[in-house]
């Protein structure tokens, strides 16, 4: 499964980032038994937040999937940590929980949710597939408009 993973995320011109650190006191990711649960993770790119602000209420689907995707790639880069590069511990994807900042009028959580559901099972496969839940919230941290934390079972 780690060559696939890579050739995977390769073949979609993604070099994860190194796992952020955490930016209070909690930690980046836990692992008990065979599960890892990551904390949320944030839309950034290049070191820095890439959308910002509320669906709805100035930010498009659009952007919004983009940044649903981001968080998705931030999710991997804290599995990649957590399982110490070793993809094959890495047995498959349970359940994304989805934040999405909303304007009171924006009812489609679930589309933005999309762009991280449809790239990490682009990029896992089968291992992939995943229940979820998608959440409009008022706000997020430091205006991100999509927070996702994942929750994975390990081989």
């Amino acid at each position: 499964m780690s060559d696939t993973i890579e050739s995977r995320l390769k073949a979609a011109g993604i070099d994860l980032p190194v796992a952020a650190a955490p930016a209070a006191n909690y930690v980046s990711f836990v692992v008990t038994g065979k599960l890892l649960q990551t904390s949320g993770q944030l839309p950034i790119e290049a070191g820095k937040i890439a959308v910002t602000g509320k669906l709805g209420g100035g930010v498009s689907l659009e952007d919004g999937q983009r940044a649903a995707r981001l968080c998705a790639v931030n999710v991997l880069a804290q599995a990649k940590a957590a399982v110490d590069g070793d993809w094959t511990r890495l047995s498959r994807l349970l359940k994304l929980t989805v934040f999405v900042a909303s304007a009171p009028e924006f009812v489609e959580q679930h589309k933005v949710a999309n762009g991280a559901s449809d790239f990490l099972v682009e990029i896992l496969g089968d291992a992939g597939r995943h229940a979820r839940s998608a959440v409009g919230v008022p706000a997020l941290p430091l205006d991100a408009a999509v927070e996702i934390e994942a929750l994975f079972e390990l081989a």
